[in-house]
């Protein structure tokens, strides 16, 4: 099912830069194309290529909100590692943890020691 919908939600944005690439520009944006009057003549006639526009992203925003159900609803509580059957040895599934005596202040100003990493 949800191999359907993903690749109807990609023959809609397919669809979908096909249309935009193919309407008349209006807003003279990047200061080409388009005529004088777009920005003063209001709201224009709605073409039959805006309408498809409209009804291809309702369509989009739609598979979308699907595709978001679709994998809320299959995703598991585990990790990937789970799903793959690979055992963690217990020695290496606990979490390390900073020992009492270190401190995350930097060194004082006489300490020479270098400054190793602890590995356990």
């Amino acid at each position: 099912m949800e191999n359907v919908v993903l690749i109807i939600h990609l023959l809609l944005a397919l669809g979908l830069i096909g249309i935009v690439l193919m309407q008349r520009s209006e807003g003279g944006g990047l200061g080409i194309g388009g005529g004088g009057g777009g920005a003063v003549a209001g709201r224009s006639a709605a073409t039959a290529l805006g309408k498809i526009t409209w009804i291809l992203a309702i369509a989009f925003i739609c598979t979308s909100i699907a595709l978001t159900i679709l994998a809320a609803r299959n995703a598991a509580g585990t990790s990937v590692v789970d799903q793959l059957g690979v055992e963690v040895p217990a020695s290496e599934a606990t979490v390390p943890t900073a020992p009492a005596s270190d401190s995350l202040l930097p060194p004082a100003e006489g300490d020479d020691a270098p400054l190793v990493p602890i590995a356990e």
